[in-house]
């Protein structure tokens, strides 16, 4: 009777802690830190969920990512107002009572509960700093003198808990303000096109600011596989992740 006991609070113990809430099926990669660990779960395309303490961020939740089984927002981060990145009825169905949001200004134009961060500015919450870092084209674009994402429309972010430092890139090409990036232990960086950039540039930038760990995220349609052999020999621990479940 007691060893039946006694496996049956093993057994909670491992459902309790199972990563996302029992997303365990999912490639849900922990981080030490000072302040304790931080899991980060990558959902679909470039959204994620970022889980330290008892807090729940999430980073550009959208459809037709599957977000069920997974716990309600504390804080929601959106990096720019296009449709894969900004998707209201997902963070109407993540959100609940004192869910904040951070957006840049052309976010906030169309979700009014959100506040606004602009490139350069940082603010605490919680455990947390977050810091709002540029990201942008600087040659793609849709027709001649347009560009996908114009400088100052959108945010990188920068998240730093118990002295780590997560850089999610937004959608982006190889900018100076991320090759000036200083002490990141990991950075989640995008690459496709015609949107971003190739993974070749990905690993130029990423070589610039030298990371701890690179993941590839917000790909569809490239090949990680070279980003990763771009960055053999550097010391640059990259860790290829499944951001499309169902392949698309």
């Amino acid at each position: 009777m007691k060893m039946m006991q006694s496996l049956l609070v093993v057994s909670a113990f491992f459902v309790l802690a199972a990563p996302g809430y029992g997303q365990s099926n999912r490639q849900t990669q922990t981080f030490s830190t000072s302040a304790g660990p931080v899991m980060i779960t990558p959902i679909y395309h470039a959204s994620a969920l970022i889980q330290a303490g008892t807090k729940n961020i999430y980073i550009d939740p959208v459809r037709p990512g599957n977000f069920d089984g997974f716990p309600s927002a504390d804080l929601i981060l959106i990096t720019h107002a296009h449709s894969d990145h900004l998707d209201p009825v997902t963070i109407a169905k993540l959100s609940k009572p004192g869910t904040e949001i951070l957006a840049p200004a052309a976010v906030a134009e169309t979700l009014k509960s959100a506040r606004v961060i602009a490139n350069g500015q940082s603010t605490s919450w919680g455990k947390w700093k977050i810091e709002a870092v540029p990201m942008y084209n600087i040659k793609r674009g849709p027709a001649p003198g347009k560009l996908y994402h114009p400088k100052g429309w959108g945010n990188g972010y920068v998240l730093t808990y118990g002295g780590k430092r997560f850089y999610f890139s937004g959608d982006t090409e190889d900018i100076p303000e991320m090759r000036a990036l200083k002490n990141i232990d990991v950075a989640f960086i995008c690459m496709n096109l015609p949107y971003t950039m190739t993974p070749q540039e990905a690993a130029d930038a990423v070589k610039a600011f030298h990371p701890k760990v690179a993941i590839p995220y917000h790909y569809r349609g490239s090949n990680i596989e070279s980003f990763k052999e771009a960055l053999a020999g550097t010391g640059i621990d990259v860790r290829l992740l499944n951001w499309y479940p169902n392949g698309n």
